[in-house]
Protein backbone atom coordinates (compact mmCIF):
# COMPACT_ATOMS: atom_id res chain seq x y z
CA UNK A 1 0.00 0.00 0.00
CA UNK A 2 1.40 3.21 -1.26
CA UNK A 3 1.11 6.12 1.58
CA UNK A 4 0.47 10.08 0.23
CA UNK A 5 -0.15 12.69 2.49
CA UNK A 6 -2.00 15.84 2.20
CA UNK A 7 -1.53 19.19 4.08
CA UNK A 8 -3.26 22.62 3.72
CA UNK A 9 0.15 24.64 3.71
CA UNK A 10 0.13 27.92 4.47
CA UNK A 11 1.81 31.20 5.22
CA UNK A 12 1.83 29.77 8.44
CA UNK A 13 2.99 26.20 8.56
CA UNK A 14 6.14 23.51 7.84
CA UNK A 15 7.62 24.86 4.19
CA UNK A 16 7.03 22.88 0.97
CA UNK A 17 10.57 22.01 0.24
CA UNK A 18 11.10 20.94 3.76
CA UNK A 19 7.99 18.67 3.54
CA UNK A 20 8.54 17.50 0.09
CA UNK A 21 12.33 16.35 1.10
CA UNK A 22 10.79 14.65 4.40
CA UNK A 23 8.38 13.02 2.55
CA UNK A 24 10.76 11.96 0.53
CA UNK A 25 13.49 10.68 2.79
CA UNK A 26 10.87 9.10 4.60
CA UNK A 27 9.18 6.79 1.90
CA UNK A 28 5.96 8.47 1.44
CA UNK A 29 4.54 8.26 -2.08
CA UNK A 30 3.43 11.85 -2.54
CA UNK A 31 2.09 15.17 -1.85
CA UNK A 32 -1.23 16.45 -2.64
CA UNK A 33 -2.44 19.81 -1.83
CA UNK A 34 -5.45 21.63 -1.56
CA UNK A 35 -6.72 24.60 -3.24
CA UNK A 36 -9.02 27.90 -2.18
CA UNK A 37 -8.50 31.14 -4.10
CA UNK A 38 -9.99 33.26 -1.01
CA UNK A 39 -12.73 33.08 1.09
CA UNK A 40 -15.21 35.98 0.99
CA UNK A 41 -16.34 36.85 4.37
CA UNK A 42 -20.06 37.21 3.89
CA UNK A 43 -20.31 33.13 3.49
CA UNK A 44 -23.74 31.55 3.32
CA UNK A 45 -22.14 27.98 2.71
CA UNK A 46 -22.25 25.80 5.45
CA UNK A 47 -18.65 24.12 5.94
CA UNK A 48 -19.25 20.58 5.01
CA UNK A 49 -17.51 19.04 7.80
CA UNK A 50 -19.88 21.20 10.31
CA UNK A 51 -18.96 23.84 12.41
CA UNK A 52 -16.89 26.93 12.02
CA UNK A 53 -14.55 27.09 8.60
CA UNK A 54 -11.00 26.64 9.82
CA UNK A 55 -8.97 29.12 9.22
CA UNK A 56 -6.19 27.56 6.76
CA UNK A 57 -8.76 27.53 4.48
CA UNK A 58 -8.54 31.45 3.70
CA UNK A 59 -4.18 31.06 4.06
CA UNK A 60 -3.79 28.18 1.89
CA UNK A 61 -0.73 28.50 -0.52
CA UNK A 62 -1.44 28.21 -4.56
CA UNK A 63 -0.61 25.04 -4.97
CA UNK A 64 0.62 24.81 -8.10
CA UNK A 65 3.37 27.31 -6.95
CA UNK A 66 3.98 25.12 -3.60
CA UNK A 67 3.97 21.65 -5.93
CA UNK A 68 6.99 23.53 -8.15
CA UNK A 69 9.04 23.95 -5.36
CA UNK A 70 8.57 20.27 -3.85
CA UNK A 71 9.21 18.72 -7.62
CA UNK A 72 12.52 20.98 -7.52
CA UNK A 73 14.03 19.49 -4.34
CA UNK A 74 12.66 15.76 -5.32
CA UNK A 75 13.13 13.27 -7.52
CA UNK A 76 10.72 10.49 -6.55
CA UNK A 77 7.60 11.98 -4.89
CA UNK A 78 4.51 12.32 -6.31
CA UNK A 79 3.05 15.16 -6.91
CA UNK A 80 -0.53 16.15 -6.68
CA UNK A 81 -3.47 18.53 -6.15
CA UNK A 82 -6.57 18.01 -4.03
CA UNK A 83 -8.07 19.01 -5.75
CA UNK A 84 -7.83 21.58 -8.54
CA UNK A 85 -11.55 24.08 -8.75
CA UNK A 86 -10.75 23.23 -12.26
CA UNK A 87 -13.68 25.83 -12.51
CA UNK A 88 -11.99 28.90 -10.89
CA UNK A 89 -9.53 28.39 -13.76
CA UNK A 90 -8.99 29.57 -17.30
CA UNK A 91 -8.70 26.47 -18.77
CA UNK A 92 -6.12 27.56 -21.39
CA UNK A 93 -3.88 28.71 -18.65
CA UNK A 94 -4.61 25.88 -16.65
CA UNK A 95 -3.11 23.28 -19.41
CA UNK A 96 -0.23 25.23 -19.68
CA UNK A 97 0.39 25.20 -15.86
CA UNK A 98 -0.51 21.39 -15.52
CA UNK A 99 1.57 20.59 -18.49
CA UNK A 100 4.69 22.55 -17.21
CA UNK A 101 4.69 21.09 -13.55
CA UNK A 102 4.30 17.42 -14.83
CA UNK A 103 7.12 18.00 -18.28
CA UNK A 104 9.01 19.61 -15.25
CA UNK A 105 8.86 16.91 -12.19
CA UNK A 106 9.36 13.97 -15.03
CA UNK A 107 5.76 12.90 -15.04
CA UNK A 108 5.51 13.17 -10.75
CA UNK A 109 2.22 15.54 -11.53
CA UNK A 110 -1.42 14.05 -10.92
CA UNK A 111 -4.56 16.21 -11.56
CA UNK A 112 -7.35 15.56 -8.78
CA UNK A 113 -10.00 17.82 -9.18
CA UNK A 114 -13.44 18.46 -7.81
CA UNK A 115 -16.28 20.58 -8.29
CA UNK A 116 -16.10 22.76 -5.01
CA UNK A 117 -18.62 23.61 -2.15
CA UNK A 118 -17.69 27.00 -1.55
CA UNK A 119 -20.86 29.09 -3.53
CA UNK A 120 -19.36 32.21 -3.00
CA UNK A 121 -16.21 31.61 -3.43
CA UNK A 122 -16.99 30.15 -7.19
CA UNK A 123 -19.65 33.17 -7.52
CA UNK A 124 -16.25 35.57 -7.46
CA UNK A 125 -14.97 33.56 -10.42
CA UNK A 126 -18.19 33.90 -12.47
CA UNK A 127 -19.20 30.26 -11.86
CA UNK A 128 -23.28 29.78 -12.01
CA UNK A 129 -23.02 27.01 -9.56
CA UNK A 130 -25.70 24.66 -10.98
CA UNK A 131 -23.98 24.31 -14.42
CA UNK A 132 -20.21 23.61 -12.53
CA UNK A 133 -19.86 20.45 -13.43
CA UNK A 134 -20.68 20.25 -16.97
CA UNK A 135 -18.30 23.77 -16.79
CA UNK A 136 -15.59 21.22 -15.34
CA UNK A 137 -16.37 18.48 -18.21
CA UNK A 138 -16.03 21.07 -21.24
CA UNK A 139 -12.95 22.66 -19.55
CA UNK A 140 -11.42 19.10 -19.14
CA UNK A 141 -12.44 18.95 -22.86
CA UNK A 142 -10.61 21.86 -23.96
CA UNK A 143 -7.07 20.76 -21.89
CA UNK A 144 -7.15 17.36 -23.18
CA UNK A 145 -6.90 18.96 -26.82
CA UNK A 146 -4.11 21.12 -25.98
CA UNK A 147 -2.63 18.08 -24.41
CA UNK A 148 -3.17 16.30 -27.62
CA UNK A 149 -0.39 15.18 -29.69
CA UNK A 150 -1.37 16.80 -32.93
CA UNK A 151 -3.28 20.04 -32.72
CA UNK A 152 -6.74 19.44 -32.05
CA UNK A 153 -9.85 22.18 -32.04
CA UNK A 154 -12.45 22.55 -28.97
CA UNK A 155 -15.65 23.95 -29.05
CA UNK A 156 -18.02 23.45 -26.08
CA UNK A 157 -21.47 24.81 -24.51
CA UNK A 158 -18.73 27.02 -21.72
CA UNK A 159 -15.36 27.59 -23.82
CA UNK A 160 -13.16 26.55 -27.21
CA UNK A 161 -10.28 26.87 -28.43
CA UNK A 162 -8.44 26.66 -31.82
CA UNK A 163 -6.41 23.67 -33.28
CA UNK A 164 -3.02 25.13 -31.24
CA UNK A 165 0.50 24.20 -30.68
CA UNK A 166 0.67 23.89 -27.39
CA UNK A 167 4.26 22.52 -25.45
CA UNK A 168 5.42 21.32 -23.40
CA UNK A 169 2.61 18.03 -23.18
CA UNK A 170 2.00 16.11 -20.05
CA UNK A 171 4.60 13.17 -19.90
CA UNK A 172 2.07 9.72 -19.62
CA UNK A 173 0.48 9.09 -22.89
CA UNK A 174 -2.86 8.73 -23.71
CA UNK A 175 -4.80 5.87 -22.56
CA UNK A 176 -8.27 5.32 -23.61
CA UNK A 177 -10.32 8.67 -23.77
CA UNK A 178 -8.06 10.28 -21.19
CA UNK A 179 -5.59 12.88 -22.63
CA UNK A 180 -3.20 14.30 -19.83
CA UNK A 181 -1.28 13.49 -16.27
CA UNK A 182 -3.02 11.05 -14.46
CA UNK A 183 -6.50 12.28 -13.27
CA UNK A 184 -8.54 11.43 -10.25
CA UNK A 185 -12.40 12.84 -9.80
CA UNK A 186 -13.35 14.05 -5.92
CA UNK A 187 -16.51 13.75 -5.13
CA UNK A 188 -19.20 12.26 -3.20
CA UNK A 189 -20.55 8.75 -4.77
CA UNK A 190 -23.19 9.48 -6.93
CA UNK A 191 -24.47 8.66 -11.42
CA UNK A 192 -22.69 12.13 -12.23
CA UNK A 193 -19.49 11.73 -10.25
CA UNK A 194 -19.30 8.01 -11.64
CA UNK A 195 -20.16 9.55 -15.61
CA UNK A 196 -17.55 12.25 -15.32
CA UNK A 197 -14.97 9.64 -14.02
CA UNK A 198 -15.48 7.21 -16.69
CA UNK A 199 -15.89 9.66 -19.11
CA UNK A 200 -11.94 11.46 -18.43
CA UNK A 201 -10.24 10.04 -15.86
CA UNK A 202 -8.03 7.92 -14.48
CA UNK A 203 -10.19 7.28 -11.43
CA UNK A 204 -11.76 8.47 -8.17
CA UNK A 205 -10.42 10.64 -5.38
CA UNK A 206 -13.25 9.49 -2.38
CA UNK A 207 -12.73 12.11 0.71
CA UNK A 208 -12.42 10.37 4.03
CA UNK A 209 -12.97 6.55 2.30
CA UNK A 210 -16.23 6.08 3.76
CA UNK A 211 -18.98 3.50 2.23
CA UNK A 212 -16.66 2.01 -0.36
CA UNK A 213 -17.62 -1.23 -0.63
CA UNK A 214 -20.87 0.22 -1.92
CA UNK A 215 -20.20 2.88 -4.16
CA UNK A 216 -17.38 0.86 -5.88
CA UNK A 217 -19.22 -1.83 -7.42
CA UNK A 218 -21.71 0.72 -8.63
CA UNK A 219 -18.50 2.74 -10.12
CA UNK A 220 -17.43 -0.31 -11.67
CA UNK A 221 -20.73 -1.16 -13.61
CA UNK A 222 -20.81 2.86 -14.86
CA UNK A 223 -16.95 2.47 -16.43
CA UNK A 224 -17.02 -1.36 -17.58
CA UNK A 225 -20.50 0.00 -19.45
CA UNK A 226 -18.25 3.09 -20.88
CA UNK A 227 -15.77 0.24 -22.63
CA UNK A 228 -13.19 1.17 -19.61
CA UNK A 229 -10.42 -1.61 -18.62
CA UNK A 230 -11.51 -2.82 -15.48
CA UNK A 231 -8.08 -3.42 -14.45
CA UNK A 232 -7.41 0.30 -15.12
CA UNK A 233 -9.68 2.32 -12.76
CA UNK A 234 -7.69 3.45 -9.55
CA UNK A 235 -9.45 4.59 -6.29
CA UNK A 236 -7.06 6.68 -3.96
CA UNK A 237 -9.65 7.44 -0.65
CA UNK A 238 -7.81 10.88 0.45
CA UNK A 239 -7.58 12.86 3.19
CA UNK A 240 -8.32 9.71 5.93
CA UNK A 241 -6.67 8.35 9.20
CA UNK A 242 -5.05 5.44 8.01
CA UNK A 243 -5.27 2.71 10.68
CA UNK A 244 -3.84 -1.07 9.69
CA UNK A 245 -7.04 -2.34 9.78
CA UNK A 246 -8.23 -0.09 7.45
CA UNK A 247 -4.92 -0.18 5.58
CA UNK A 248 -6.11 -4.04 5.14
CA UNK A 249 -9.70 -3.28 3.92
CA UNK A 250 -8.81 -0.85 1.42
CA UNK A 251 -6.30 -3.76 -0.01
CA UNK A 252 -9.21 -6.14 0.48
CA UNK A 253 -10.94 -3.72 -2.03
CA UNK A 254 -8.04 -3.61 -4.35
CA UNK A 255 -7.05 -0.09 -3.15
CA UNK A 256 -3.07 0.53 -3.55
CA UNK A 257 -2.84 4.32 -2.60
CA UNK A 258 -4.70 6.32 0.18
CA UNK A 259 -3.66 9.68 0.96
CA UNK A 260 -3.64 10.62 4.85
CA UNK A 261 -4.42 14.15 6.46
CA UNK A 262 -1.60 15.90 7.98
CA UNK A 263 -2.13 18.55 10.67
CA UNK A 264 -1.91 22.50 9.00
CA UNK A 265 0.94 23.07 11.15
CA UNK A 266 4.83 23.72 11.92
CA UNK A 267 7.64 21.71 11.22
CA UNK A 268 7.33 20.05 14.68
CA UNK A 269 3.50 19.41 15.26
CA UNK A 270 3.90 18.05 10.89
CA UNK A 271 7.10 15.78 11.61
CA UNK A 272 5.51 14.16 14.43
CA UNK A 273 2.42 13.11 12.46
CA UNK A 274 4.84 12.02 9.88
CA UNK A 275 6.67 9.66 12.87
CA UNK A 276 3.53 8.26 13.82
CA UNK A 277 2.29 7.55 10.21
CA UNK A 278 5.95 5.78 9.60
CA UNK A 279 5.09 3.09 10.99
CA UNK A 280 2.40 2.01 8.53
CA UNK A 281 4.33 2.30 5.81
Amino acid sequence: MRIAVTIFLTDETITPTRLARELEDRGFAGLYLPEHTHIPVERTTPYPAGGDLPPEYGRTLDPFVALGQAAAVTERLGLGTGITLVAQHDPIALAKQIATLDHLSGGRFTLGLGFGWNVEEAADHGVRWSARRELVRDRMALMRALWSEQPVAHEGEFCGVRASHAYPKPVQKPRGPVVGPRTLVGGAAGPKLFTHISEYADGWLPIGGRGLGEALPVLRTVWADAGRDPRALQIVPYAVHPSPGKLAHYADLGIEEVVAQLPPAGEAEVLKALDGLAALL
